[in-house]
């Protein structure tokens, strides 16, 4: 039993099961929206078993396809595969559970979001061999976390409104652009291992100035989703709130001082989807 544990803990600890609160309030927020307030518990509970077991799977099959560049890579070969606490077996087989759990989710929800998993797999696992490709992969990453307000959408109103496609491009370009930056850490390794990054292909300093683009135009595309949904008072206020979070992740790290990346790209990050979550909440409420 306790090796049972330790393992259990080990793969939670190798997926950062905790860093789904990145996706996961801006699909609440959609939720919220398409259900004009709060739908059925049963709703909420499948939206987030979905969500968690999506990124899980995804996070996973990520550790198993990069293993081998993973152990390679100073930064990287303590994690879980290349140090041998986990075998890929095991690792290919967590991702299957995932998988299924997160199909299953998306059958109690409805038959649209059932029929439309397999695209949401290609992305979400698609994302892990872009860097062998292209220098745009950060985008790939940015989709499979932009498709959550969408996806939440569908799972409650069981079609697609093109309107919650704003919030998802907003999300896209919000996560790539924090990849874009998270990825000038492996600036030497991913040159020496024929790897695709924009700062491998363009330099440290202008994979800074794209992120810092990125992000003016999520918030563009913020103010843009904020007039399709009538946001009130609180709604423009979650909207700034994010702007100047986003000015204060930016004035921490540099191109020559990467030290605090870190706290910008997890800990703040999950601030920015919750503060987002928080207001929009509160306009509804305000609203109704």
């Amino acid at each position: 039993m306790a090796g049972i544990l330790k393992k259990i803990h080990t793969t939670l600890e190798m997926i950062k099961w905790e860093h789904s609160i990145f996706a996961l309030p801006f699909a609440l927020t959609a939720m919220l929206l398409a259900a004009d307030g709060l739908p059925g518990w049963r709703t909420v509970g499948w939206i987030v078993v979905a969500m968690v077991a999506a990124r899980s799977a995804a996070m996973a099959f990520n550790r198993w396809a990069d293993a081998d560049l993973d152990a390679e890579n100073p930064r990287t070969k303590s994690r879980a595969i290349p140090a041998g606490l986990l075998s890929r077996g095991f690792v290919l087989g967590f991702t299957c559970i995932a998988v299924a759990v997160f199909m299953a989710a998306a059958a109690e929800l409805n038959r649209l979001a059932l029929e439309l998993t397999p695209v949401v797999l290609v992305v979400l696992l698609g994302y892990s061999y872009l860097k062998r490709v292209t220098q745009w992969s950060h985008f790939g990453l940015g989709l499979a976390l932009g498709l959550a307000p969408a996806a939440a959408w569908i799972a409650v109103r069981g079609s697609l409104d093109p309107r919650i496609l704003v919030l998802t491009a907003a999300v896209t370009l919000w996560a790539g652009g924090f990849d874009v930056l998270y990825a000038c850490q492996d600036y030497e390794h991913d040159r020496t291992a024929g790897l695709h990054s924009l700062p491998q292909a363009s330099g440290v300093a202008v994979a800074f100035w794209t992120a810092r683009l990125m992000h003016l135009a999520m918030l563009a595309l913020l103010v843009w989703f904020g007039r399709l949904f009538d946001f009130g008072l609180a709604g423009w206020l979650g909207v700034a709130a994010v702007g100047l979070l986003l000015a204060y992740e930016h004035s921490i790290v540099s191109p020559r001082d990467l030290r605090r990346l870190n706290a910008a790209f997890f800990t703040m990050n999950g601030v920015i989807a919750m503060v987002f979550l928080g207001f929009v909440s509160a306009d509804l409420w305000m609203k109704r």
